[in-house]
Parts: C-alpha cells; sequence; structure tokens
C-alpha cells in the first residue's frame, strides 16, 4: 500500500464512492476508509429512490422550485441549482455503471412521486431496495479500479493538519489493533462519513451513522451549519418488539391512506396535499393523532392489491410479512423516526470546507441545498451530485477553502450575546450509555422542543462530556459515543439558540416561523470555544 494518495476518503455510501470513481476516471489515486464493510452504509438502506428530472413532461426548474419550498426559506438557492441542474448527467452515469433502475414495460424508466414533488421524478430499483443497487454497483466499480485502494474496519481518531492548517492526512486505528494507531497522507481529505441516527432512540438509520465525521471536522476547527435542522420521517414501522424500520415514503406516494386508530384518513386536517404533504407536516401530524388518541397511527396500502405491493415494495412486503403482518390485509402501524441530518460540515457549492485541504459531501456536509428540511430523494442525489463536484474542483488546481460565508447563501454567524442564562452544571458526571443518550435526544430534542427541556438537555449532555474528558477510549463503540455526545451537544445548542419553527424544526414555546430567523446558524470553535464560555453561543443570530 502505498503511503500518499490524491484522496482520502473517509466514508463509502454514495458520496464517498462518487468521489473516488471519478477520481480514478481521471487517472488519481484514492484511498477509501470505512469502520465497517465497504458497503455498509445509509446509501444501503435508502428505499424510496433517487429524484431527477428526467422525463420529457419535467424540468430541473421545477425540481428546483420544489426543492426550495420543502426547505422552508433556508436553501442555498445556487447550490439548489446546482443540485437538481446536475442530476440528470449524474442519472445517466449510473445508469452507464450499470445500475439496475426499474423500468416500464416498454423500457421507459419508471418514475415515481413522493410527498411535495411536483412530478413523478423518483427513480427505482428493485422496487424498495434502490440504495441497495446503487451501493453495489458502485462498490463493484471500485473494486475493479487498480487506483482505489481500501481500508475497512478502520476507525478515522482524527484529521492530521500542518502548520498553516491545511489538512492533509488522518490518523486510523485499525479494528483489530485496538492498540495501533498509524496516519495516511494525501493531496486532499473528504469526509463522507454519513449521518448520526443513532442520536436518537428511535430512527432508521444503521448503526454505523454516529456523526464521526462530523466530529472530526468540529475538532479540527471547521466550521458547522444547520445542526437544528434533523428530519424525522413520517413512516417507520410500530411494531411491539420489532426493530424500527422504515417505510417508505414511496408507499404513500402510490396512494397508501393514513388513518387514525378509530380508522378514519386525517391529513387533510393538515394540509391540503394529504399524504404527500412535506415530511415534517406529516411527522407532525401523526405524532398528533397518536397524542390525541393514546394509540397507534396506521398506513393502509391494502387497497394497492398483493400483487402491486409485492412488486413496489418487496422488501417492506418481505420485512412486514416475517414479523406477522400482511400488509395486503392489514394496515401498517406506523410512527415517526429520526431519519436524516439536513446539518453537517459547512461547505461551498465544490465541496470545499472552511478549513484547506478538507472536503465534505453527502449526509455529513451541510451544501445547504435542504434548508430547514429535505426534499424526499434528494438525499443520494445530492452525495452523487456533490461528490463528483469535489473531484472536478480540485482537479483545476486552483482550490481555495470556504472562506465568506457572511455574504455568501445567506450564511450568518451567531452573536455572542448572554441572552440566555446558563444552565446549572449538574453535580453528577456519571458516565453516559448509548440508550441513555438516545432517550435524552428523543425527549428533548426530538419531535417537538421546548426551552426548558433543551436546557435540561444540554446539561446532562456538559455532565456526559465532563465525564468522558481524560477517560482513555479503548473501543470503537467508546469512540462512537463518545461522538454522538459531543454532536448531541451542538445540535442542542443549535436548536436552542433558533426560537422559531421551521421545517424539521419545532418548538412549542416559539411555534410560528419568524422573518428575522430566516438566515442559518453556524457554529465554530470561535462562538463555541469551550465549557465555559458555551453558554454564550446560546443567544445566536441576531439582527
Amino acid at each position: 500500500m502505498t503511503d500518499q494518495y490524491d484522496y482520502i476518503i473517509i466514508g463509502s455510501g454514495i458520496a464517498g464512492l462518487s468521489v473516488a470513481l471519478a477520481a480514478a476516471q481521471g487517472g488519481q489515486r484514492s484511498l477509501i476508509i470505512t469502520k465497517s464493510h465497504l458497503e455498509e452504509s445509509n446509501t444501503r438502506y435508502a428505499q424510496g429512490g433517487i429524484a431527477a428530472a428526467v422525463a420529457e413532461s419535467d424540468t430541473t426548474r421545477s425540481h428546483e422550485a420544489d426543492t426550495l419550498v420543502a426547505g422552508a426559506g433556508l436553501c442555498d438557492k445556487e447550490a439548489v441549482s446546482v443540485l437538481t441542474g446536475d442530476a440528470p448527467a449524474r442519472i445517466a452515469e449510473l445508469i452507464k455503471l450499470g445500475v439496475p433502475f426499474d423500468r416500464e414495460e416498454n423500457g421507459e424508466l419508471e418514475l415515481g412521486r413522493e410527498g411535495a414533488h411536483s412530478a413523478n421524478r423518483i427513480l427505482h430499483a428493485g422496487g424498495d431496495a434502490t440504495g441497495r443497487y446503487i451501493e453495489q454497483t458502485m462498490a463493484e466499480a471500485v473494486r475493479q479500479s487498480p487506483l482505489i485502494e481500501r481500508l475497512e474496519e478502520h476507525f478515522a481518531t482524527a484529521l492530521l493538519k500542518d502548520e498553516n492548517g491545511r489538512v492533509y492526512g488522518a490518523r486510523l486505528l485499525a479494528e483489530s489493533a485496538a492498540e495501533h494507531e498509524f496516519e495516511v497522507y494525501g493531496r486532499f481529505v473528504v469526509l463522507a462519513t454519513g449521518g448520526a441516527g443513532q442520536l436518537y432512540k428511535y430512527n432508521t438509520n444503521p448503526q454505523v451513522t454516529t456523526g464521526d465525521g462530523i466530529v472530526l471536522a468540529w475538532e479540527a476547527g471547521a466550521a458547522l451549519a444547520d445542526l437544528e435542522f434533523y428530519q424525522f420521517h413520517p413512516t417507520a414501522l410500530n411494531l411491539p418488539g420489532v426493530p424500527t424500520f422504515l417505510i417508505s415514503e414511496a408507499v404513500r406516494g402510490d396512494g397508501a391512506i393514513l388513518r387514525n386508530a378509530n380508522g378514519d384518513a386525517f391529513m387533510y386536517r393538515y394540509d391540503p396535499r394529504l399524504e404527500l404533504a412535506s415530511r415534517d407536516i406529516v411527522a407532525r401530524a401523526i405524532a398528533s393523532e397518536m397524542a390525541l388518541t393514546g394509540q397507534p397511527v396506521y398506513l393502509d396500502a391494502t387497497h394497492l392489491g398483493e400483487a402491486t405491493l409485492r412488486h413496489r415494495f418487496p422488501s417492506i412486503y418481505r420485512y412486514c410479512e416475517e414479523n406477522g403482518l400482511d400488509i395486503a390485509k392489514q394496515p401498517i402501524p406506523v410512527s415517526p423516526a429520526a431519519h436524516y441530518f439536513m446539518g453537517g460540515i459547512l461547505t461551498g457549492q465544490w465541496g470545499e470546507t472552511t478549513l484547506p485541504g478538507l472536503f465534505a459531501c453527502g449526509e455529513a456536509a451541510c451544501t445547504g441545498v435542504h434548508g430547514a428540511n429535505r426534499l424526499a430523494s434528494n438525499s443520494l442525489l445530492e452525495g452523487l451530485v456533490f461528490g463528483q463536484r469535489i473531484y472536478d474542483y480540485t482537479a483545476t488546481g486552483a482550490v481555495q477553502p470556504l472562506q465568506e460565508y457572511s455574504n455568501s447563501g445567506g450564511f450568518t454567524l451567531p452573536a455572542l450575546a448572554l441572552s440566555v442564562e446558563s444552565p446549572e452544571a449538574l453535580t453528577v458526571a456519571e458516565l453516559p450509555s448509548l440508550p441513555a443518550l438516545q432517550a435524552l435526544m428523543w425527549e428533548r430534542a426530538g419531535l417537538t422542543r421546548d426551552r426548558e427541556g433543551m436546557l435540561e438537555g444540554l446539561r446532562q449532555l456538559e455532565a456526559w462530556e465532563t465525564a468522558l474528558e481524560g477517560r482513555v477510549i479503548t473501543t470503537r463503540a467508546e469512540r462512537e459515543l463518545a461522538n454522538l455526545v459531543t454532536l448531541g451537544r451542538l445540535v442542542m445548542l443549535a436548536a436552542l439558540t433558533r426560537e422559531e419553527s421551521r421545517g424539521a424544526h419545532y418548538r412549542s414555546d416559539f411555534p410560528k416561523a419568524r422573518q428575522e430567523w430566516q438566515r442559518r446558524i453556524v457554529l465554530t470553535k470561535a462562538n463555541v470555544s469551550s465549557q465555559a464560555e458555551i453558554h454564550s453561543a446560546l443567544a445566536g443570530v441576531r439582527s
């Protein structure tokens, strides 16, 4: 194995694989690092599909408009234009690579519709197994490339910076050698580590989603943005004793109806778009109905028929069947669950971060395309588009870090004002556990939030961080937990800062959107510099 690469890529979902394949096509060498196996990522579990205006009746402008509406006023418009404009070309490349997208009998691509889309533009593969087919196809291409090396079951513990602050590599720990750390070096380092679904008790993500790349960037000094916006998918399977399992939005796109415990359809009371309203609205509607009745909500797809359900949603049909539920005859009990992190490492339109040499893409990044609420099936697309753009940009040779975010894309740095009192520290700084952290985040920074609850949550998170300080961490599970505690604190800070409700961020004490908050919250070491000064960032953005 060589010790110098063009690209060090941490993460192996669609975003990281996109960078590696683009670089290989350009004759550049990459090293992909993943803490699990190559195919294990959020991409693999993506059911809904990938959005692109590939139909003759559709336009990229329409896709752009839908994305902006879903983002509730906080999208970076230029980034959205890039995302939707590049989408058809990136889809064509996936098809050329061999991704077997579903097709009609006449050979045309089969296109579905999901919530908040104004046209049928969702491509699927294997019905509800789109992510798995994309991941497998790209991973096989990676394995066939002599220009791409892989380190599986290796955990990145730190980024390396030179005396000028440029990121030039990473420190790694092999799963098989807990005491042996070593370093790898490259011209560019790309963080494509995915989201942080394991922050929450109920989530649709695999176990590997622990926010590692976001925390790596934070500890190295990069800026983070939009951390208060975690998307809760409206429909996760809610069966006692059965693990949380995503019920794709495409089921509602095909006509499934949400019903309360009395069997009544209820979405007409919340939004004229009914079951295809944006995810934040549907999720809160379901939560409201559950609170009113004290019983589950059901997604009724029985009228679609067994043949259609088996063809369109084979994975969902099989999983429910294995757990004693025949969705052709019985409605599916559902409830919201944490699904996608709109926040992450602040980047520009080429994946550049605020640190020279460091790039980010996919769910770990915050490009601004999702705003306050991601449009369905834009997540796989984002990783694909911005992974390619990182290579396109770095191949030019004229590379600069992201510097101007006060006048670029509407970014605003929070003011350091003490308008929120500092919560008192807990007297007992016990060690955290993952279940305790997940329960705290679900209760205090979940679907509905308020100031008092989040301040209490912040006290506990700070106590846990104190307990972890100076502790020798020897296992991957301990590192993941420490990362989740750090990220949980930052999510809580951002959510406390935004005193309004917008998109996926809903505060019962500030239930309306407010014009003065139509701006983004950026956290840096400069405004959240230490435990002693952390509360000075709670005031957030002020006009």
